[in-house]
This record gives C-alpha cells, structure tokens and sequence, in this order.
C-alpha cells in the first residue's frame, strides 16, 4: 500500500473534521462534559435517612440514629404514616413490646439498607439494636431490578424514541424530503404537528408492547393501574419525540445526531433515581429538574411501586406534557431559524 496514498486519505480526513466543527467540539466538549457531570454526582456525600420518631421513643435512641447519620424529625403516628406514604420521610421509628419497630417505606432498596445502617452505626452499648422491620412498599426479598426497573424502562423508551426520531428527521431534511414539502402550501407548524402526530401512534405502539412486555414476561412488579403505567410510557415517548425533532435541526447529519446521545441522553440516568436527588446539591436537583427523564421515572416509580394513580403523578404527568408543548415550539422556531429551507 503506498505511503503517498495513506497520506491522501488522512489529510482527507483532517480536513473534512476541519470542515465540521460541530463534530469536532462534540468529540472534544461532549465526553469531558459528561464526565464532569458524573463526578459531581458520585461524589455527594453518603445518604442520609429521613427518620421520624414517634412519642413512644425515648430519647438514647434518639442520640443512636442521630449518631447513625440518621435525619431525624418527632411526629404524631398519623403525620408520620402519612408522611411515609407520601415518601416525604424514608421510616418511622416507634416502640412495641420493648424494643424499637422500624416502618420503612421500602420501595428503594439503597435507601432501606441506608436506614438499617443508620440503627446499627450508632454507639450501641450493648451490640446492634433488635429492632422488627415493616416494609410499606416492596418487601426485605426486593432486589435493585425491581427496583430500579421503572428506571430502566423509562431510559430506554425515551432513548431509543429520541434516536430514531432524530435519525428520521435528520434523513428527512438532508434527502430533501423537508425542503420539497414545505414547498407546498404546508406551513412549518403543521409540519412539526404532522410529524409529532405520525411517530406518535409509533410511540403509543412502542409504550404498549414494552410495557406489557416488562409486567408480564420480564415479571416487573407493578403495584398500580397498568392504564396508568401506560399514560406516563406514552407521555415520556412523547417527550423523547419532541426533543428528538428539535435536536435534530443542529445535527448537520445521523452520524451528529448519534453524537448527541451521550450529552443528551445518557445523563438522564443519573437524575432518574438511580442515586436519591435529595442528597445531591442544590443546583444538581434544579438540572435534575429540568430533564423529561426525572419526571418521567419518578412517575413510573410511584405506579409501579407504590401503587400510585392520578393524584401520586398529576405533577409529573404535567411536567412532561410541558416538556412537550416547548419542544414543539421550540422545534417550529428551529425550522424557520436554522435549516436550509
């Protein structure tokens, strides 16, 4: 092979990078961004339990969670049960025959086993405490795949519906299949609805069968209404979809919009649940926020293990519609601002 010609198809290469910035700055920006991202989040310091203490508790014990990392509040037994089925507090903590009795909310494995710690990491005098553990959600035999399954799930709607969207879009725009029909008297908006409404029988299909598929074949514990289940599968795709047609209009081609996978989608995951947002830092919880996948696991965390329905996930369900109404608007100011048409 000759030299010469190697160095033809390099120099090639290093031209058209040259050429194409946004690749460039997406190899370069895109992995230390990502990276940087993670750190902050796995380096936030150890959970620590929300413990409320009825009246029945007396006060060494107090002394013993607080010591365990516990953070503790004093509460009547209707506020304290009330609260933990609004997962406002992780436990509550009273006392029955002698010895302490542990409620737990117990849909989150990591955080159960962060409030059983938190009674045994305190000074003990006499070695770790008896205690008789009751779990409101889940049981002590829940692993982290039925728990962190809604998770799994909702990641992997909103990222293969946000890819092939976007790939679609992008194929539309560079075939000139976009540019010929805005030739008609087609106006941009009913373009973008076009389109949301054709890919979104797609995503009502996919939310269907993956959610069906992972109840009944994939035996994901599924504690509330299988409807609702459904609505925030289908919700969340929509966003996907949305996001997917705005994004595509600054990929200048698939293999662009397959770089933006990694900035746009894979952080998600580590503000769906996967590490508790309470105990991440104040700007952290606002980016948590202010991505669709937040919303979207948590939703499904609350009906698949909590048993939750329109009242446990009106304001996700809200939030995600939101997520879909400014996309879609953002996407109509995208097409007339920035592609070639």
């Amino acid at each position: 092979m000759s030299r010469t010609r190697l160095l033809a198809v390099t120099q090639r290469i290093l031209r058209q990078l040259a050429r194409d910035p946004r690749t460039v700055a997406l190899i370069l920006v895109a992995p230390v961004a990502v990276l940087w991202l993670v750190k902050l989040i796995l380096t936030t310091g150890e959970y620590q339990p929300r413990v409320a203490l009825l009246d029945t508790v007396p006060a060494p014990l107090h002394d013993h969670l607080r010591k365990g990392g516990a953070r503790l509040s004093n509460l009547s037994a209707a506020e304290a049960n009330a609260a933990l089925a609004r997962n406002e507090i992780d436990a509550l903590v009273g006392f029955e025959n002698g010895k302490p009795h542990l409620r737990v909310e117990g849909s989150d494995p990591m955080v159960t086993r962060a409030t059983l710690r938190a009674f045994q990491g305190g000074a003990a005098p006499n070695g770790p405490l008896p205690i008789e553990v009751e779990y409101l959600h889940g049981s002590k035999a829940m692993g982290f795949f039925e728990s962190f399954g809604p998770i799994l799930l909702g990641f992997f709607v909103f990222l293969f519906t946000f890819l092939v969207t976007g790939l679609s879009f992008v194929r539309e725009r560079t075939t000139g299949t976009l540019e010929r029909m805005l030739a008609t008297p087609l106006r941009r908006h009913e373009v973008v609805l076009g389109y949301m409404m054709g890919f979104s029988l797609l995503a009502l299909v996919q939310a269907t069968v993956i959610a069906t598929v992972a109840v009944t074949l994939l035996n994901m514990m599924l504690a509330g209404r299988f409807v609702w289940l459904l609505a925030v599968v289908l919700l969340l795709a929509l966003s996907a979809l949305s996001l997917g047609m705005l994004l595509s209009a600054f990929a200048g081609s698939e293999f662009q919009m397959f770089q933006l996978v990694p900035l746009v989608a894979v952080p998600q995951i580590f503000f769906s649940g996967l590490l508790p947002l309470e105990n991440l830092s104040a700007p952290l919880r606002v980016i948590g926020h202010l991505m669709p996948l937040t919303h979207g696991a948590h939703a499904l965390r609350q009906v698949m293990l909590r048993g939750g329905g329109p009242a446990d996930i009106g304001l996700d369900l809200g939030a995600l519609a939101v997520f879909v109404a400014a996309f879609l608007i953002l996407n109509v100011v995208a097409l007339r601002k920035y592609r070639r048409l």
